[in-house]
């Protein structure tokens, strides 16, 4: 399937992007309701992906600048465009489309903090893949090396802004209908429910399906459950994934040594040999790293 991102660039239907963005593109992924198995037929489509800009923008000392002597130069982080419509696309019924594209380091840094987007973007199913290059394969391949117990204050903080927005955000537009037809906001009801099955998923079983709930999410968004009763699946939730995540398997903090040297692979895929030291991350210390995580993990168990 060819790449929407690019097609919104060709259609003129993206302003202020760098070409770089397109043309080093290595992945882009279709997430949100679509990816969850809970989307209608006017759902918005939102695209997720990173690409690979010009050696300068992640090595800035290759343009020149000398670091704490010239100002800090600005970096390509993402192309980040909402409600993007395109009249031509579904038949010609129109489909509108939120982009967020970003650097591959960027991207790397926030799956590395298990951002929740970006772990969907990682786990979405493979129907949901619009776009991948050999490196985007790779990365989604190495998806499990991202994990750790992190996961689990990260995918509560966002439930938590879900909650904070159904009791203190007024709704306009289409979430007043659904507040006026539901008594509350249930499309910020099913978000947080989903985060913390995702999280559970990830601290049960090192991996994560995105739809394996979509029958419960659907549900909900139908107005099965009053605010009360997610108020209270929400606490004794909380206290399961509390308990679950000192005894969780997955490392406790994030493997940054071989996370880099994904990293780094990839740019050599992309631009040829680097001239920096060795990629590989010395076996002792990965060897001590393993038996560090060994009895972490069952330190936590006792």
């Amino acid at each position: 399937m060819a790449s929407l991102f690019r097609r919104a660039i060709e259609r003129r239907l993206l302003a202020d992007v760098p070409a770089f963005a397109a043309e080093g593109l290595q992945y882009e992924v279709i997430l949100g309701s679509t990816a969850y198995g809970v989307s209608t037929d006017d759902s918005d489509l939102d695209l997720v992906g990173f690409c690979v800009p010009p050696k300068t923008q992640i090595f800035p000392h290759l343009r020149g600048a000398v670091p704490g002597y010239d100002p800090a130069p600005k970096l390509f982080e993402q192309v980040q465009e909402h409600h993007v419509h395109d009249a031509s696309a579904a038949g010609g019924d129109g489909r509108t489309y939120d982009f967020n594209i970003y650097s591959i380091v960027k991207f790397f840094r926030l799956c590395a903090q298990n951002n929740p987007n970006m772990l969907d973007a990682l786990f979405a199913p493979r129907r949901c893949v619009v776009y991948s290059t050999a490196t985007g394969e790779t990365v989604r391949e190495r998806r499990h090396l991202f994990l750790h117990r992190g996961a689990w204050p990260r995918f509560k903080g966002y439930a938590y802004q879900q909650m904070h927005k159904i009791r203190t955000k007024a709704p306009t537009g289409r979430r007043r209908e659904i507040v006026e037809t539901y008594g509350w906001d249930v499309k910020f009801g099913y978000h947080i429910v989903r985060l913390l099955l995702q999280v559970e998923q990830l601290l049960a079983e090192g991996t994560m399906d995105l739809e394996r709930h979509r029958e419960q999410l659907k549900a909900i968004r139908r107005g099965a459950w009053s605010l009360d009763e997610l108020e209270r699946w929400v606490a004794a939730k909380e206290q399961d994934l509390e308990r679950l995540s000192t005894r969780s398997d997955l490392p406790a903090q994030p493997r940054h040594d071989e996370i880099r040297a994904l990293l780094l692979r990839c740019l050599e895929r992309h631009w040829g040999e680097l001239e920096m030291p060795s990629l590989d991350v010395d076996e002792t210390t990965a060897a001590l790293r393993e038996v560090r995580d060994a009895i972490d993990r069952v330190r936590h168990r006792l």
